[in-house]
């Protein structure tokens, strides 16, 4: 917790450039960008960072294919774009996969007409990724066996990208980042509301894990709190150009589906794009578009029936998937950034998550609606532009803060890695080297573990049963990654909580001795504290 109470102080004392609130996706790279440009920033979120829709997503980094049916060709280009220079930037964490995708008899459209835009997706794309190619129901059958094709007219395959590791750990990257380029950032700090003073901005904060309250002062105000952005503007007497609609989705995650390394896409009954997505050794399926009015939402048993009907539908499983089956479930809302003066003649499954800014200039208040995880460096480097016109000069305004270290770096660790014999400590039911994964979580940092494993074996030892973390990973965590809750740990620095059930995770000796290390004196309570909020899952209450 000390990372935690240094940062809680700095935000006391400080007046900041910048300060951004939630730390999503949009607000850690906003956060990202301009602490490695030399601003002087704050971050702060009321829960952990990526605690709402940034862990929810599917994983997927793609540029938007479906958007190509509703004409938006130019936000097509440009996620396609990102979504490249995420691979050219994150190339151990973003990565290309193929998509198989299955098209039924009676569809609206013919397997090789969606094909044929296949092609222009690619084209698009500046051809980045493999080449996409047709397939009959036989072919689809030798590739995945599993697809049910008996009411299959044809499909195709294409590439897009997915996140190795998980959402949240991807947002937290940025956040990390932040705070090596000096920012000040807390989880579970909540803004109440914000006020003009004479020298910029006054924020009411609450630390959520003690009571205290206190200000924050800043120049600049960055609204980044995601769903909640219109919630916040009101409290801070903003008026806006947009506003937002909300879409909520779930997945469900299950034993694993298919041994093949490759996305199934389908088109679920309500038309949208519906997917079993590999994670490790579980599958993520779904999901669900469900109009809603306000971002707080739950899953449901319709939702769960949804998914489990859709995927039952296409494919063919020994058994029917059941709710017994069910090992964890993500639920969120997906904020569509929408004209506030704009009517509802768009095809709501239509609506597409590309990002707005509106910028109130005299105030110095920026609000950031709607995004997503591949948009990401674009909104880091909008928001940089964004400030500068308010007036703050940024000492290296040039400087890159994003990606990976460089393939020296990576080489050199391989190099030690190797001497270490490291690879040959990976335990038998790991999905990858040693290596690869340390080296894909923690970069610069996996030279310090390689360290702590000659000092002592034992930090190389798998610590928790069933998951792939190592005692040392567990200590870096404690010092590094401020996990103030165990959830912290469990469901967005690792994902551990969607890969191995409460039940499981309630009887493992490892976890015991992770919280020890993560909270000391303090880890009982932590338990107790995230057994009695955890969530069952259905096989639990089955």
């Amino acid at each position: 917790m000390q990372l935690r109470d240094a940062n809680l102080q700095r935000l006391k004392e400080e007046h900041f450039d910048v300060l951004i609130i939630g730390a999503g996706i949009n607000g850690a790279a906003s956060a990202a960008a301009l602490a490695g440009k030399g601003a002087r920033v704050a971050l702060i979120d009321r829960g952990d960072f990526a605690g709402e829709t940034s862990q929810h997503s599917s994983n997927l980094v793609w540029g938007g294919i479906k958007y190509m049916e509703s004409y938006d060709f130019s936000l097509v280009r440009k996620l396609c774009k990102s979504r490249n220079h995420l691979i050219r930037s994150f190339p151990s964490t973003v990565q290309e996969i193929r998509f198989l995708t299955t098209i039924d008899r009676g569809f609206r459209y013919h397997p090789r007409m969606l094909w044929a835009g296949t092609w222009l997706y690619w084209l698009m794309g500046n051809a980045f990724t493999r080449l996409p190619r047709y397939l009959t129901p036989k072919g689809i059958n030798r590739r995945e066996p599993l697809v049910d094709t008996r009411a299959a007219i044809g499909g195709f395959e294409y590439s897009d990208a997915y996140l190795h590791d998980n959402d949240a750990r991807f947002v937290y990257s940025f956040v990390r980042s932040a705070l090596d380029y000096g920012a000040a950032a807390a989880n579970y700090v909540e803004s109440r509301g914000a006020r003009r003073s004479d020298n910029g901005w006054v924020v009411d904060a609450r630390d959520n894990q003690s009571g205290e309250t206190f200000s924050l002062r800043a120049g600049i105000i960055i609204n980044a709190t995601g769903p909640w952005v219109d919630d916040h503007n009101a409290l801070s007497r903003q008026t806006t150009d947009h506003h937002h609609a909300y879409s909520k989705g779930i997945h469900l995650i299950v034993p694993r589906l298919s041994e093949r390394q490759r996305v199934l896409a389908f088109f679920a009954d309500d038309g949208r794009l519906f997917f079993a997505i590999p994670m490790g050794p579980r599958t993520c399926i779904g999901t669900t578009d469900t109009k809603e009015e306000r971002p707080e939402v739950a899953i449901s048993d319709a939702d769960i029936d949804f998914v489990l009907d859709n995927i039952n539908k296409r494919l063919s499983l020994k058994r029917p998937l059941d709710r017994s089956d069910i090992i964890a479930t993500r639920c969120g809302v997906r904020p569509l950034a929408v004209k506030a003066n704009a009517g509802n003649g768009r095809d709501f499954l239509q609506m597409s998550r590309k990002h707005a800014i509106d910028i109130n200039a005299k105030e110095r208040h920026i609000s950031i609606f709607g995004g997503k995880l591949t948009d990401c460096l674009n909104v880091g480097e909008e928001i940089v532009r964004e400030v500068q016109r308010l007036g703050l000069e940024l000492p290296q305004p040039r400087a890159r803060w994003y990606g990976e270290p460089s393939d020296t770096d990576r080489r050199e660790f391989l190099h030690q890695a190797s001497l270490l014999g490291l690879d040959e400590r990976t335990p038998s039911s790991s999905s990858e080297p040693l290596s690869k994964r340390l080296w894909r979580r923690y970069g610069l940092n996996a030279f310090d573990m390689l360290e702590q494993i000659r000092q002592d074996p034992r930090q190389g030892e798998l610590l928790i049963e069933g998951t792939e973390y190592l005692r040392c990973e567990l200590e870096h965590a404690a010092r590094r990654e401020m996990i103030t809750r165990l959830e912290d740990f469990l469901r967005r620095r690792s994902k551990i909580a969607l890969v191995v059930d409460t039940q499981t995770l309630h009887g493992s000796p490892g976890l015991d001795e992770a919280a020890r290390i993560l909270f000391g004196d303090e880890a009982q309570e932590r338990l107790e504290e995230y057994f009695a909020s955890a969530t069952p899952t259905s096989r639990e209450r089955a």
